[in-house]
């Protein structure tokens, strides 16, 4: 993990006890969505674990569709009600969710929390506000990465879901360091986690539903690619890679899983439409699933060859670690936060910006050799991310918060 950190050791474990000597923390976690992205999984896995340390939870989140999230977990879930996006742009979905979150926390009732904890920059700004009317003490903000935004008010609104925050969480070096240039801000690093138990090698009923469900040959090999078609994800260059890589592997498919995005990638998706036609690849080479099930997830990664996880932008990069618990090698870019907790022999390393490069990549997981050494690093390396870890490190943070913040 990243216990080598000096800024992790000033929030040492030992700082917690004081807080939790009369009761359970209640922690109000806020995310944007309830769909299948990084930081609401992030959130959930979160909250089940702080539960598991004997605090009280809830993870709220605006829910447009009305289904829910799109799994269970041991801590509370609120879903708040809100309206259809349906003909808003970007910044007017955003504003429309802050509005959501401020009209939920209106009601007394539903602010009977200790800690304050945004995720992201729709919560974040409802929680500024919140705090700038004197309704809250304060609040933590995580920051899993920086979005590129053409639209200003986007940008002067995740600086200002920043700028208002109490304290700040990161998930990585690369954007403490972010913080510390652009902010003069210090951010405490917390890492992430795999749940082992639901990832692992172990087959179970889902294996064939899924493989089924794609209808995907037993002995074809599957490049997985998770997020979706986006920018950031780097798809257009792994489309170029396969295209290279299937003229001497024909039976060979390209999974691209996801995508359930509050941002609009449709520019971006639309280019990559018309490289994939003119690809002259077969029509079922390449597969966008769009969101999995929840329970079929980890049977969705046992079934690949490889995670190719080529992204130039990440905050961490949680499907790396999925893949790893999974017993599948990984194909990452060697960039930070890559870099920071991955070791040399760890994974199958590419340049982002070079697709002959990803294709290389891709090539040698074709191999069963060096793809059984892989294999067997990444459960080494899954072992080593625990959420309680994390878990605890959002613990200590909290309880310098709780000073910070308390009446004089």
């Amino acid at each position: 993990m990243y216990l080598a950190d000096p800024f992790y050791h000033t929030l040492a474990i030992r700082d917690i006890g004081p807080m939790t000597a009369d009761r359970p923390l209640r922690i109000a976690l806020l995310t944007h969505s309830t769909n299948p992205r990084g930081g609401v999984m992030h959130a959930l896995a979160l909250g089940h674990s702080l539960e598991r340390l004997g605090q009280k939870v809830a993870v709220h989140a605006p829910d447009a569709s009305g289904r829910g999230f799109f799994c269970e977990s041991l801590c509370r879930t609120i879903c708040l009600p809100a309206a259809s996006p349906s003909g808003q742009d970007t910044t007017g979905m955003v504003e429309a969710r802050i509005a959501d979150y401020l009209r939920h926390f209106a009601d007394p009732d539903h602010r009977r929390f200790d800690i304050w904890h945004a995720q992201d920059g729709i919560s974040g700004n409802a929680l500024a506000t919140l705090k700038e009317r004197g309704v809250i003490p304060g609040y933590v903000r995580t920051i899993h990465h920086i979005d590129h935004f053409s639209d200003p008010r986007l940008t002067a609104l995740e600086m200002r879901s920043i700028e208002a925050a109490d304290a700040l969480l990161v998930v990585s070096r690369v954007w403490r360091d972010w913080l510390s240039t652009r902010f003069g801000r210090q951010a405490a690093i917390v890492g992430n986690g795999v749940d082992t138990e639901r990832y692992s090698v172990m087959s179970d009923w889902s294996d064939p539903v899924i493989r089924d469900q794609l209808q995907i040959p037993a002995d074809a090999p599957v490049f997985l690619s998770i997020g979706g078609v986006e920018e950031r994800k780097n798809s257009l260059r792994l489309l170029a890679a396969f295209v290279a890589v299937q003229r001497n592997c024909p039976g060979a498919k390209l999974v691209i899983a996801g995508g359930a995005s509050l941002l609009d990638h449709g520019i971006y998706q639309d280019r990559f439409s018309l490289a994939l036609e003119k690809s002259g690849l077969p029509g079922d080479a390449v597969i966008r699933t769009g969101t999995i099930e929840h329970s079929l997830m980890p049977a969705l990664y046992r079934m690949a060859t490889a995670l190719v996880f080529p992204s130039i932008r990440e905050g961490f990069g949680l499907a790396v670690l999925e893949a790893m618990a999974s017993g599948v090698p990984a194909i990452v870019s060697r960039i930070a936060p890559f870099t920071e907790y991955l070791a040399a022999d760890d994974v199958i390393w590419c340049d982002p910006e070079d697709s002959g490069s990803i294709a290389d990549a891709m090539r040698i997981t074709l191999d069963p050799d060096p793809c059984s050494h892989f294999a067997l690093r990444g459960l080494v390396k899954a072992g080593t991310h625990d959420w309680s870890n994390v878990a605890a490190a959002h613990l200590a943070v909290y309880s310098r918060m709780l000073t910070a913040t308390a009446p004089q």
